[in-house]
């Protein structure tokens, strides 16, 4: 085998943004969650195309979803079931309160 062919180890992991998001819920909690997309998506109407997604699923579509409630927070490398659901989907949602 040539020198080099074998990189299984040192692969680049993708790199994605996380954009940290609050919504106020129909019944006045509020959600808390991230929307992790590669981190070359940097249009912020995509993001929150994304997001609107998500809400339309958890039955929150008409909650505002803008500049106000979604933010860009940090690059990360990806973890392996985000990596999966991004490459099924475009993105990842990563809940963390009131999200059920």
């Amino acid at each position: 085998m040539p020198a080099g062919s074998a990189q299984t180890n040192n692969t680049k992991k993708m790199k994605v943004a996380v954009w940290d998001t609050y919504v106020t819920k129909k019944d006045g909690t509020v959600m808390h969650f991230d929307i992790i997309v590669p981190s070359d998506i940097t249009d912020a109407d995509i993001i929150y195309r994304y997001g609107k997604e998500y809400l339309k699923a958890k039955g929150q579509e008409s909650q505002p979803l803008a500049s106000k409630e979604c933010r860009f927070c940090h690059i990360e490398t990806v973890k392996p079931q985000q990596e999966t659901e991004i490459g099924e989907r475009g993105y990842c949602i990563y809940e963390m309160e009131n999200c059920n």
